[in-house]
């Protein structure tokens, strides 16, 4: 799939590569995930995207974004909206379709090769524009849940589609089930 010769980039949905690996009950290790790409391309860069809840004292998506940001990748985040639905039920919403979306037309100069790590179908424009531009695109998502967490139109537009769950085989570990272990250790 990879050219030796190509730039690669990835860029990562963080919510949406996040809900995948929750629907296939695999933590990502994001070091091998890194050291995957390296072996089968020149990996130019690798972007994370995330949305983050301020006020909040501790956030449980903060070590992983400081891990990331010291590893290797390039962390981008903003600020998630707080908001109360027409239920009556507190959301927060935190989108970064638009900021990946800029970044990755605006570095396409640079690099031969796009990894996006989402199933969003909002992307499908911006893989066609990147392929008007001559560059590849792969996407990685997964169609091995239940509910496919990939668009159709998303997956016919793309270059190459990776399935995470094979991808994971190498670079994932099962999720520890934390009520439970929580529980051995009180019980212990």
């Amino acid at each position: 799939m990879f050219d030796p010769r190509e730039k690669v980039v990835l860029f990562i949905d963080g919510a949406n590569l996040y809900a995948t690996s929750r629907a296939l009950a695999v933590d990502i290790d994001y070091k091998r995930l890194l050291i995957q790409f390296k072996s089968e391309a020149y990996l130019l860069r690798a972007y994370y995207y995330t949305a983050l809840v301020e006020d909040q004292e501790y956030s449980s998506i903060r070590p992983l974004i400081d891990w990331l940001d010291y590893n290797g990748y390039t962390v981008v985040t903003k600020p998630a909206k707080e908001f109360v639905d027409s239920n009556g039920r507190r959301k927060i919403k935190g989108n970064m379709d638009i900021e990946l979306a800029i970044d990755a037309f605006e570095m396409a100069p640079h690099y031969d090769h796009l990894v996006l790590f989402s199933g969003d179908g909002d992307f499908t424009a911006l893989v066609a524009a990147l392929q008007r531009r001559g560059k590849k695109v792969t996407v990685a998502s997964t169609l091995t849940t239940s509910t496919p967490m990939i668009s159709d139109d998303l997956r016919r537009q793309a270059d190459y589609f990776m399935e995470i769950a094979d991808l994971l085989e190498t670079v994932g570990r099962p999720q520890v089930d934390r009520s439970s272990a929580a529980r051995e250790d009180a019980t212990s």
